[in-house]
């Protein structure tokens, strides 16, 4: 769960994103009156869900919600009920990030770090418009995928990804009812579809628990709705005021300090992994491994990887520090098969090949794209939606300039990462202004490299009545980590933990003090 999607690789996509107008021009609507909602098993594939007890419904919501007598559209919901109806306090939603992630399921992993709380809240997990079991957006179906040749050039990789782009453009603008739904899929609308629940399940406020793209998605919602937000955890977001591009860009510095601290890490084990003695013998490895497979890909069980996989593989890894050891592992893999030794890929290596030789691989990377290219900004943004850069050469110059100071990273996050420059539908609103003193608690970990601290601290800024835990680890996501198998924070945990079930913020932002990390 906290490895980011595939598209999404660089950033964990958040934003504030758009809306119509700003939430201070016009009241929300009214409360809907509570709808009667068939609750039934979940769909069976959702096994441990079915075996949580949880039940699953649809919400019927407009397609538009500025024509709320037009056409409407389905969000799947599900409900997993307080265990102590005594001491119930209401429901908690989540949503576990993307964008272009389903959370259906989300509320189970919630449910160890929640503890005691999980018993007062019913907890609610949902499909975000347009995601999973909700009301989709297809595609048409891609065309097989031509692997990288035996030789090649930086050039000739940039080139397949605005191809590859442009036709992810098409495929998605001209494809059955997409041009009258596309423009509608927007972080502003998730929002709104998270209050048509909230009216839904006939509760007067809504509790929310969201990371990374999730986290931004309940700042609109406290932005657009600040009278019905009740405890709201924000767990690592991004500036309000930067576009997408932008976002994606910033990931470069604090990736590139990820890959020298690992270096480090990786230097003092020279005897497992013989990849160098000292932090910069790591690095002139790693630099020679992509400079080699901007020339000839990496062949590897039958596969040729050229550099911008090995970059996605490096990114992947680098995010948590308990990654550390499979990153070293996959690289001297990659050193061993680039230098034409047999090589059985390690188990990250290794699910990371079954993964790009999927067949359902482009289909799975759409819903990225259908909410960044229709959404109306990050939320600044512009034409094309999210500042994206109209004209690839935009992309090629900064990919190129970036290699002097970030010459892992920077190719990667500055590259055409997003089929928007070629999105053939205009979003149907402009961005979302954040600014408003709504209670709410926000984590983040100080050296984040999908979504940086800064980026945390200016929404901090904007939302005046929030108090934020800080985390001096290198992750993505802070809370509940214990449940992913990853070093816990539990001076974070117990703040959203006492926070929900008391509804008291921290006197003051706190730092959580920094346990021995893992395998210094």
């Amino acid at each position: 769960m906290r490895v980011v999607p595939l598209f999404c690789a660089g950033l964990a996509l958040a934003g504030l994103l758009a809306g119509a107008t700003p939430a201070t021009a016009a009241s929300p609507p009214p409360v809907p009156a509570r709808h009667h909602l068939d609750w039934g098993a979940c769909p069976a594939r959702y096994e441990e869900l079915n075996a949580a007890g949880a039940q699953c419904a649809d919400v019927t919501v407009p397609l538009d919600h500025a024509d709320p007598q037009g056409r409407t559209i389905r969000v799947a919901v599900s409900r997993i009920r307080a265990a102590d109806p005594s001491r119930r306090r209401g429901v908690l939603l989540s949503n576990p990030g993307g964008p272009g992630g389903p959370g259906l399921d989300s509320t189970l992993r919630l449910r160890p770090a929640l503890g005691d709380v999980a018993d007062r809240y019913d907890l609610i997990g949902f499909d975000p418009r347009f995601l999973g079991d909700s009301t989709p957006v297809g595609c048409a179906p891609a065309a097989p995928a031509v692997p990288p040749g035996p030789v090649t050039s930086a050039r000739r990789d940039f080139d397949r990804s605005v191809r590859a782009a442009r036709d992810t453009a098409r495929r998605c603008g001209r494809h059955g009812d997409n041009a009258a739904l596309l423009p509608h899929a927007s972080s502003r609308n998730v929002a709104r579809d998270m209050d048509a629940i909230r009216a839904a399940l006939g509760e007067p406020r809504l509790s929310y628990y969201g990371v990374s793209y999730g986290a931004d998605l309940g700042a609109v919602y406290t932005q657009l709705f600040p009278g019905r937000a009740d405890r709201m955890v924000l767990d690592s977001s991004t500036d309000p005021a930067a576009t997408q591009y932008e976002l994606f860009r910033s990931a470069g510095e604090p990736l590139e300090e990820a890959l020298d601290a690992w270096a480090g890490w990786t230097a003092r084990r020279h005897g497992s992994y013989a990849l160098g003695r000292t932090a910069a013998e790591v690095r002139a490895r790693v630099q020679r491994l992509l400079d080699g497979a901007e020339r000839r890909p990496v062949p590897v069980a039958g596969v040729r990887l050229d550099a911008p996989v090995l970059r996605l593989v490096l990114r992947q890894l680098i995010q948590h520090e308990e990654y550390d050891a499979a990153l070293a592992g996959t690289v001297r893999d990659l050193v061993d098969a680039a230098g034409g030794k047999p090589v059985e890929p390690g188990p990250e290596l290794a699910a990371m090949l079954e993964m790009l030789a999927s067949p359902e691989l482009a289909d799975s990377m759409l819903g990225g794209a259908v909410f960044m290219c229709g959404d109306g900004g990050w939320p600044a943004g512009g034409w094309p939606a999210g500042g994206w850069p109209a004209d690839p050469e935009t992309y090629w110059k900064n990919s190129w300039r970036s290699r002097a100071a970030q010459p892992v990273f920077g190719p990667f996050v500055n590259g055409m990462t997003a089929p928007c420059a070629f999105w053939e539908t205009e979003p149907a609103e402009p961005g979302t202004e954040i600014g408003n003193d709504v209670p709410v608690l926000m984590l983040q970990a100080r050296r984040d490299n999908n979504v940086p601290y800064e980026g945390a601290l200016a929404l901090h800024r904007r939302l005046t009545g929030s108090r934020l835990v800080t985390a001096d680890i290198r992750a993505h996501g802070v809370y509940g980590r214990g449940s992913d198998g990853l070093r816990p924070v539990p001076c974070a945990d117990r703040a959203v933990n006492n926070y929900l079930r008391g509804g008291k913020l921290p006197a003051r932002d706190l730092t959580c003090p920094t346990a021995g990390r893992p395998g210094r």
